[in-house]
């Protein structure tokens, strides 16, 4: 049966919906935001509980201070903007107030990804995982649809530690049913193969099923692996799938460097070398664009899953005897 691409809600809307939630079942859970709340949906939980949301204004560096002065008072915080602006222009501030000090302070940005489409290059963060990876102690995810999203955004508001989530804007096909579970560092297989293993997070869950539904038709068996925390990475996952297929393909919407692909290298490198290929951004700045074109343009798509799959299975042969 051909996989059908349903579309559900966007991530950031997932998550303003869950925070509502969220905030009922647990008083100590605050919200700020940084004159984005429209955007990053988070002005529900405003409308609900007033008393605990914070417009910080334009000023995300501060508002992370803010963050950590409640956190260390015991509340929950969840602070978000724009990927781009509460990475980049705060990094100080996550780096000496959240990380430092270990302080338990939740980070759920929308707009990650070049996906954003339009708003073009300025508002597209395709740095912000290997930024966030980089902090000591950051637990780091992107959920794939609605229902990862909502169940993450609980998990995290059980986790005592810093953590960074990446929404998106646009919506995102359907990958899980309702009832499906999350673990925060437990990584969900899809499918099973046996020829090649496709790692995957984001908006990249559903085209690495779509390509492997493809590759199916042409007798090749993908696994298919929701790599949904970055950090800390499922290595039981990964050493299972190394010594069953020995060939991964690692997709994401994020540049080359620094993120996904490079955790997994890494991982592979130290434990089970693995042949590998990585769909990713290429080591450049996307431009504006509706997110169908540029997730095209920049090579984001299951045919790039596709061309990778036949590189890297091509190369596990070579390799084979070596």
């Amino acid at each position: 049966m051909a996989l059908e691409k349903k579309l559900g809600l966007a991530t950031r809307d997932a998550y303003g919906k869950a925070l509502v939630e969220l905030g009922k079942i647990n008083p100590d859970v605050v919200v700020l935001d940084a004159d984005l709340s429209k955007s990053t949906k988070t002005g529900a939980f405003g409308k609900a509980f007033p008393e605990r949301f914070f417009n910080m204004g334009i000023q995300e560096a501060n508002m992370v201070g803010v963050a950590a002065g409640l956190a260390s008072q015991g509340r929950i915080p969840f602070l978000s903007s724009f990927a781009c602006f509460v990475i980049c222009k705060s990094y100080d501030q996550l780096r000496m107030a959240v990380a430092y000090p270990e302080i338990n302070v939740k980070v759920v940005a929308s707009h990650g990804g070049i996906s954003v489409g339009e708003d073009g290059a300025s508002q597209q963060s395709i740095e912000d995982v290997a930024l966030t990876t980089s902090l000591p102690g950051f637990v780091v995810i992107i959920p794939a649809d609605q229902y990862s999203t909502e169940k993450l955004t609980y998990k995290i508001a059980e986790t005592k530690s810093p953590v960074y989530m990446r929404t998106g804007r646009p919506k995102a096909p359907i990958v899980y049913s309702p009832a499906q579970t999350f673990e925060i560092g437990k990584a969900v297989r899809l499918r099973e193969g046996s020829d090649v293993t496709l790692i995957a997070n984001g908006l990249l869950v559903f085209e690495a099923l779509l390509a492997a539904e493809k590759l199916a038709e042409k007798e090749i068996h993908a696994s298919v692996v929701d790599m949904h925390t970055i950090k800390p990475l499922d290595h039981a996952m990964l050493l299972e799938e190394a010594r069953k297929t020995r060939a991964f393909v690692v997709c994401e919407e994020h540049q080359i460097w620094g993120g996904l692909g490079s955790a997994v290298a890494t991982w592979a490198a130290s434990n089970l070398p693995t042949t590998m290929e990585f769909v990713a951004i290429q080591d450049t700045y996307a431009e504006s664009g509706t997110p169908d074109e540029l997730l095209e343009k920049y090579g984001l798509t299951s045919k790039n899953i596709l061309r990778a799959t036949e590189k890297v299975l091509s190369n596990k042969e070579k390799f084979s005897g070596i």
